[in-house]
């Protein structure tokens, strides 16, 4: 299968490092479209308008490149979708929605490289002892730099449960892709995965958010249209076609353990962005997530 997120003119080492680079910058920014984007249309509507977008843009593709479909593996790879796409973005954006502090959110969700280091042997996978401790220094490091943007303003049993939810949802989503579908033409599945997601998010919007054809709960401005634009090609396009050319090439725990680095990187980006304070704490912080996802990621013969 042709690999369809090749860098041009990047050696070997050169694109194992680019391509984790790019895929952190890029999720990152999802708490930035967050922030932009949530104010203007309830949580599943926007979500639900962004995966449209998507199926819009890539089925065309999908058509005049006659790019190969997983068959045999369709259902499979669906079922990763509802719980990498509805599953966990619809978790989270719902849980910020109605209050939980962001920096709580992402200590909440930052649990995953833990869980999916617990749950790796279900899927054969084995879990060094050097990297349980790039574990623990990266959820430590992620709690650092939330540190000092956790309260409990607005936190309800509900937006826990919604974070929850997300954080079981990526993680099984993660492992299920990596057991059962690990590879498969990134452009087939993804119109696969978010096509899956609309069928499930369409009856959820219209039961909990009352969205009708006129989209009457959607305030369409400058921000809204930059923050679903964004959400879909850098996000749901660039961010999720990386996530899945790691997911091929590397273990759960290697994968899950970059998502540490997306706090430190969200936090710089509030700070150019926003003007958002950088603490000492959350300095330190940075330095001690990005040691351990090192000590992760490093390779079993120079460890």
């Amino acid at each position: 299968m042709a690999d369809t997120t090749a860098l041009p003119g990047a050696s070997a080492s050169q694109h194992r490092w680019l391509v984790p680079s790019f895929f952190v910058v890029l999720w990152s920014t999802g708490f930035i479209v967050a922030k932009f984007g949530l104010p203007y249309a309830p949580p599943l509507t926007f979500l639900l308008l962004r995966c449209l977008l998507v199926l819009v843009v890539l089925l065309p593709i999908v058509l005049l490149f006659r790019a190969p479909w997983p068959h045999g593996r369709i259902k499979h790879v669906a079922v990763a979708g509802l719980l990498l796409q509805a599953g966990y973005l619809g978790g989270v954006w719902c849980a910020i929605k109605i209050g939980m502090p962001a920096g709580l959110s992402a200590l909440i969700v930052g649990m995953q490289p833990i869980l999916t280091a617990v749950a790796a042997p279900l899927i054969g996978e084995r879990v060094r002892p050097r990297q349980w401790i790039g574990l623990v220094l990266g959820l430590g490091g992620v709690a650092l730099v939330v540190a000092a943007k956790i309260n409990l303003a607005g936190l309800s049993t509900r937006s826990i449960l919604y974070c929850l939810f997300a954080l079981l949802s990526i993680t099984a989503g993660t492992m299920y892709q990596r057991r059962y579908c690990p590879s498969f033409d990134l452009r087939t599945g993804t119109v696969i995965q978010f096509a899956a997601t609309v069928a499930a998010l369409l009856p959820c919007a219209i039961l909990f958010e009352q969205l009708d054809p006129a989209l009457s709960k959607v305030t369409w401005n400058a921000n809204f249209v930059a923050a679903l634009l964004w959400s879909v090609f850098a996000l749901s396009i660039g961010a999720i076609f990386l996530l899945f050319k790691l997911i091929r090439r590397s273990n759960a725990t290697e994968v899950t353990s970059l998502l540490y680095l997306t706090p430190p990187t969200t936090a710089i980006m509030a700070w150019l962005l926003f003007g958002e304070s950088l603490s000492p704490l959350g300095l330190l912080g940075m330095a001690v997530a990005v040691t351990g996802v090192a000590f992760v990621v490093k390779k079993q013969e120079t460890a």
